[in-house]
């Protein structure tokens, strides 16, 4: 990660200010990044964190400041500057065409796919060493249909360094992941840095925040408040910074389960097109307690909450609620 001063300044936003009729999103904020540096930017829902960066890549036009990259002013309202800039985004919502390849959804938007003019030998020779140098490996010819979420965030930024972008954003990127996923995203950060890439990572998760980050920079209903490094701030110094005040730590007592309202004796359900149903699942949900489910979304959950719900019924198992049995 940056440490020096003197490390060239890569991008540098001034005064941005962006207003939706009466609301102000983002109110005359400035910011700078450096070569190899990681900015995390923080902040409530609402705060300006998205909007912000969407004007940097020119999905917003601002209505005052400006947006220099590599000392260079970025015309205002035009993503492909800034792609042409050296800017990549990385959405939390990924935009992928699941029915093509890795390697065409990576190619996709620089050339047309039926162009005679296009290489694919050399496309593919490109996206193989930025897999391999970036340990982002992924299958080429893969359908991207039938990619894990990791994976699909793999292709993203793939795409992104594909176009030779120095300036990734990165718009709550764990949020999909698991914690191993996870892991894997920071280990590919850490060696992008090492080779020039400067980042901005956008998160709620602070301990994230706190591991990948350089400096810190603060967003409360539009303004900037705040610029730390991170080595002069803890979890609960950003936690207070965020919302303006004194964040307290809950007082968690410990609680006494009752009855058991509602069991699952290896209940399986029938997958629906590609959602995947329940296989074998039991569990047991007491009065007066909360069961957590971990997970990459789209592994069952949603099965598991028609069922509750009543939307489906068990094709094999049994489902009791209040100790009566449900018709399967």
């Amino acid at each position: 990660m940056a440490g020096d001063g003197a490390a060239q300044v890569v991008l540098r936003l001034d005064s941005i200010t962006k207003r939706f009729g009466k609301l102000v999103a983002n109110d005359a904020v400035s910011l700078s990044l450096r070569e190899g540096e990681v900015i995390a930017l923080l902040g409530e829902n609402g705060a300006g964190k998205t909007t912000l960066m969407n004007i940097l890549f020119g999905q917003y036009t601002a209505d005052e400041g400006n947006v220099e990259v590599f000392g260079q002013a970025l015309p205002p309202g035009n993503p492909r500057a800034a792609l042409d800039a050296g800017v990549g985004m990385v959405h939390q919502h990924f935009t992928l065409a699941d029915n093509m390849t890795v390697l065409e959804n990576v190619i996709l938007g620089t050339q047309p796919l039926l162009s005679p003019r296009l290489d694919r030998g050399a496309a593919r020779t490109k996206l193989e060493k930025l897999a391999q140098d970036f340990g982002l490996q992924v299958h080429p010819d893969a359908k991207v249909g039938s990619l894990t979420v990791g994976e699909r965030q793999r292709v993203e930024i793939l795409k992104a360094l594909y176009r030779d972008a120095r300036i990734l954003i990165l718009d709550e990127p764990t949020a999909v992941l698991t914690p191993q996923e996870t892991e894997d995203l920071f280990a590919t950060l850490r060696k992008a840095i090492k080779l020039g890439l400067s980042v901005v990572f956008i998160s709620h998760k602070l301990h994230e925040v706190m591991a990948i980050s350089d400096r810190v920079l603060i967003l409360r209903h539009g303004r900037l408040v705040a610029e730390r490094p991170i080595a002069e701030v803890d979890k609960e110094t950003l936690a207070s910074l965020m919302v303006g005040a004194d964040v307290a730590a809950p007082k968690v007592a410990p609680g006494r389960p009752g009855d058991v309202l509602m069991r699952l004796d290896a209940v399986t359900t029938p997958a629906r097109g590609n959602a995947p149903g329940l296989a074998d699942v039991s569990l047991a949900l007491h009065a007066g307690q909360i069961v957590g489910l971990a997970g990459v979304s789209g592994n069952g959950q949603g099965a598991l909450a028609d069922l509750i719900g009543g939307l489906i019924a068990p094709a094999e198992g049994r489902m009791e609620l209040d100790s009566a049995r449900l018709d399967t």
